[in-house]
């Protein structure tokens, strides 16, 4: 059980990782937000899976529960976060802000 708990926790880390680093390369808000919100999602989850699994190592009733509690917390976070994404680039989309293009003309 530890060992699954520790592989969902490292795959977790590995997509915060590569969140980071979209958003950190990618060129607008837009690409950055989808590269934040795509990678965080499933990174959320992942490592909460892994510490509902760990808590699990000890097998009773209150464990059990607060187990469900993680799981029900990392599906509140995967409803929530592409929410709040969507509408935050649909917010940025009315206030003006252009993608970027290959093809802009700089000023």
């Amino acid at each position: 059980m530890a060992i699954a708990a520790v592989i969902f926790i490292l795959a977790g880390l590995f997509f915060f990782f590569v969140g980071v680093v979209g958003v950190l390369r990618f060129p607008d808000f837009y690409a950055r937000l989808h590269a934040a919100g795509k990678a965080d999602s499933i990174a959320a989850v992942l490592v909460l899976i892994g510490v509902a699994l760990y808590n699990l190592q000890e097998f009773n009733v209150g464990n059990l529960l607060v187990s469900i509690k993680i799981m029900l917390i990392a599906v509140f976070i995967y409803v929530a976060s592409p929410t709040a994404t969507h509408a935050l680039t649909k917010a940025a989309l009315v206030a003006g802000v252009e993608p970027w293009s290959k093809r802009k003309k700089k000023p």
